[in-house]
């Protein structure tokens, strides 16, 4: 069977009459305030100029496009359309033209994620958090959100897995202050303190994913160039100099071997007696 591809907009929800799915009444029209706002809009900001732009469309030409909405009690529920619908009433239009649907929640959500989809209203992480309220509630596979969308299921899990990066990250993500795929590098680093740092390095210095991609090879290399040389167990004979020269000097000693021949004698002091003494020491000797 063909999948479902979101280039078909609504109309792959929408359906119609001969392929079984929901169908659409006559248009009709419906006053604003009957409308009910969509509970499972995945969509949390609107762009004012956006806004703006389209209130002064629908006042010199109307609203061309009806919404979409399904009955709920004595009034309707939007299905699609609300940045229309906003548009409309700040355009003060009274009623809007609409289509009446018979869709279950699920479709709502469908088709609020398809539109906001297709149209890329939403950012990676609003899209995130919609697919990730769809598989929740609705109990449903990955993949069968994406058989349902349209979509690779790949996408629709990098989108998901984007929700475990830490709330800053996100909130870059979310502000455009860095794209999905800077977002999917600093997925790959494990520490989350690391990923806020690179982060907050991307956005200062306006750095490309392929940049990103570079600066975190030079700083591997750099990592794996000087390792940390563990230090060599002490031996007996060591730990009894140390003990000897702490009596002798009455202050602490530590002796740190770095290879067979080579190393350091630490002498830590706790007053300025005890370093005034240990020069006078030094000195006689």
């Amino acid at each position: 069977m063909e999948k479902r591809r979101l280039g078909r907009g609504l109309d792959a929800l929408l359906g119609s009459a001969s392929d079984g799915v929901s169908t659409k009444t006559e248009q009709m029209q419906v006053a604003i305030e009957q409308i009910e706002q969509n509970p499972f809009q995945p969509r949390k900001a609107f762009d004012e100029e956006e806004l703006t732009s389209l209130k002064e469309s629908i006042r010199t030409h109307g609203l061309l496009q009806p919404l979409v909405v399904r009955h709920a009690g004595d009034h309707y529920q939007l299905v699609a359309g609300e940045r229309r619908l906003r548009a409309a009433a700040a355009a003060g239009l009274t009623d809007v033209p609409v289509h009446v649907v018979d869709f279950n929640d699920q479709q709502v959500l469908e088709a609020a994620l398809v539109e906001n989809i297709q149209r890329a209203d939403l950012n990676p992480i609003e899209k995130a958090q919609g697919f990730k309220d769809y598989l929740k509630r609705f109990e449903l596979t990955q993949e069968q959100l994406a058989g349902r969308l349209g979509l690779d299921r790949t996408t629709i899990s990098n989108l998901v897995n984007l929700l475990d990066l830490p709330l800053e990250v996100q909130e870059a993500v979310r502000r455009l202050q860095i794209s999905l795929g800077h977002a999917k590098v600093l997925k790959g680093l494990s520490s989350s303190d690391r990923q806020i740092a690179i982060c907050r390095e991307i956005i200062a210095r306006g750095l490309s994913v392929r940049a990103t991609e570079g600066l975190l090879k030079d700083q591997e290399t750099v990592a794996n160039s000087s390792p940390t040389k563990k230090p060599l167990e002490k031996t007996s004979h060591v730990q009894a100099l140390e003990s000897e020269l702490q009596q002798c000097l009455a202050i602490d000693v530590e002796i740190r071997l770095r290879a067979k021949d080579r190393g350091q004698i630490v002498l830590s002091f706790n007053s300025n007696d005890d370093f005034e003494r240990l020069l006078e020491v030094l000195r006689k000797g």
